[in-house]
C-alpha cells in the first residue's frame, strides 16, 4: 500500500511539473526567425569570429536583421554569399577583394642573423620574453610556430628548413586569429590582389636593419623617389604605400636595392596598341611617365620594352585602342623598338634594377650611414685586437706613444 501511495505521489508531481513546463515554454517562447536559420543554415559553422560577431550565431543575427551585409562572413565562399542574398530578397553585394594573411617578413635563418641559440619552450610568446626574441632584428618572425596552433583552417605552417612561417593562401579564410596571436605583429589581413607590398616592419635607421638583415628595409627613399604618382610616403624609416594611388607599376621594387618591397612579376602587364586602331593623337605619350612611347603625330604609335604597365595611356586613350596584357619580358627601361629581349619565362627583378638620381638628403643620409658602419668596424677590429694582445705587448705599445 505504501508502495502504491508514493507511486502516485510521484506520478502526480511529474504531471504537475510537466504541466507547469509546458505552461511555460508556451507563455515565454522566442518567436523563431525562418530567415535567420535558413542563414544560419549557409553558414560554415567555424565560429572563428572573423566577421567580428560572436560565431556563426551571432553573424547570422546580424545578416538577418539588417546589421551586417550578406557577405559579412570572411570563410564564405562568392557562391554562399549569393545563396545567403537570395535568403533575404536582396542584391547580392559587391565582391570585396579576397584578404589572406601575409607574413610581413623575409628575414628567414639565412637572412637574418640569431642572437642565440633559443632551445627553450617552443613558442613565439615564450620566445619573445627572453631578449626579445633570439632573431638579431627586433620585428623578425620567431618561426616557432604559434600562428599555426592558432589557425583553425590549417593554413599556415612553418618552413623546417628556412624556419619562418608560410601561409597557404587557398586555405587562409581571413579571420585574423594568427594576427592576433602573432606577438611580434608579423602577420597583417591584406587583399590578395595587391600587386607590392612592403615586406619589412624594422623601422629603424638603415645602417641597424642592413647589420642584422640582408632584406630589411633601410629607409633609403629610393621607392619614393622612383615612384611617379606620390604613391609612396616615408613614416619612421619605412615606405608607406597608398593604394589608393599606386596603380601597379612596380617602379618601387625594381629600385629597391635589398628587394624589401615584394612585387607581383608573374602578373606584371604592359600596354599593347592596336596599329589600326591608332590615330597618333599623341594622348598617349603625353600621359606616360616612363618615355615608353614612340611615334610621330597622326601615325601610329608603338609600345617600347621600357613599359611599367602603370595604364595611364590606356584610361586616356580617346579610341580605346590600348589594352593592357601579361609582358613575358623584362622591363627595360633603355630598350627601343624592334630590340625587345626574347621572352623570359622567369622574370628575375634583379635583371631590371633601375637606380633614380640621388637627391643631396639622400645621398646625405647614405654617407652618413656609411660613416656609421666604417666607425663601428674599426671599433670592433680594435676590440679585437686588444683581446689578441699579450700585457707586455699592450705596454710597449702604450710606452711608444
Amino acid at each position: 500500500m505504501d508502495i502504491l501511495f508514493a507511486a502516485l505521489v510521484l506520478g502526480g508531481m511529474g504531471l504537475l511539473f510537466g504541466g507547469l513546463l509546458t505552461l511555460t515554454s508556451k507563455v515565454f517562447a522566442v518567436p523563431s526567425n525562418p530567415t535567420r536559420d535558413a542563414v544560419r543554415e549557409l553558414l560554415p559553422g567555424a565560429n572563428c569570429g572573423g566577421c567580428g560577431y560572436p560565431g556563426c550565431d551571432g553573424c547570422a543575427d546580424a545578416i538577418a536583421s539588417g546589421k551586417a551585409a550578406v557577405n559579412a562572413c570572411p570563410v564564405c565562399s562568392a557562391e554562399v554569399s549569393e545563396q545567403i542574398a537570395a535568403v533575404m530578397g536582396v542584391e547580392p553585394a559587391d565582391a570585396a577583394a579576397r584578404m589572406v594573411a601575409k607574413v610581413i617578413c623575409q628575414g628567414d635563418i639565412d637572412r637574418c642573423k640569431s642572437k642565440f641559440n633559443y632551445t627553450g619552450i617552443q613558442d613565439c610568446v615564450a620566445a619573445s620574453l627572453v631578449s626579445d626574441g633570439n632573431r638579431a632584428c627586433k620585428y623578425a618572425c620567431l618561426g616557432l610556430g604559434t600562428c599555426v596552433k592558432a589557425c583553425p583552417f590549417d593554413a599556415i605552417h612553418i618552413d623546417e628548413h628556412k624556419k619562418i612561417a608560410v601561409v597557404d593562401e587557398d586555405k587562409c579564410k581571413a579571420c585574423g586569429k594568427c594576427v592576433a596571436a602573432c606577438p611580434k605583429g608579423v602577420l597583417d589581413l591584406q587583399p590578395v590582389t595587391r600587386p607590392v607590398r612592403l615586406m619589412c616592419r624594422a623601422a629603424e635607421e638603415g645602417y641597424l636593419v642592413s647589420d642584422n638583415c640582408r632584406v630589411g628595409c633601410i629607409g633609403c627613399e629610393r621607392c619614393a623617389i622612383a615612384c611617379k604618382f606620390g604613391a609612396i610616403t616615408m613614416v619612421n624609416n619605412l615606405p608607406v604605400i597608398d593604394t589608393e594611388k599606386c596603380v601597379g607599376c612596380m617602379m618601387c621594387a625594381e629600385v629597391c636595392p635589398t628587394n624589401a618591397i615584394w612585387a607581383d612579376w608573374d602578373d606584371r602587364k604592359i600596354a599593347d596598341i592596336e596599329p589600326d586602331a591608332c590615330i597618333g593623337c599623341g594622348m598617349c605619350k603625353r600621359q606616360c611617365q616612363f618615355e615608353a612611347i614612340i611615334g610621330e603625330k597622326k601615325m601610329p604609335h608603338e609600345i617600347t620594352s621600357a613599359c611599367t604597365g602603370c595604364g595611364a595611356c590606356a584610361a586616356k586613350c580617346p579610341k580605346k585602342c590600348i589594352t593592357m596584357k601579361v609582358r613575358e619580358h623584362t622591363r627595360d627601361r633603355h630598350a627601343k623598338v624592334g630590340t625587345t629581349p626574347e621572352p623570359v619565362l622567369a622574370v628575375n627583378p634583379e635583371d631590371a634594377k633601375v637606380k633614380p638620381a640621388r637627391t643631396p638628403e639622400m645621398e646625405a643620409k647614405i654617407q652618413a650611414a656609411l660613416a656609421a658602419k666604417a666607425a663601428r668596424e674599426a671599433a670592433k677590429q680594435a676590440d679585437a685586437k686588444k683581446d689578441t694582445e699579450t700585457p707586455i705587448q699592450t705596454a710597449e705599445a702604450e710606452k711608444a706613444e
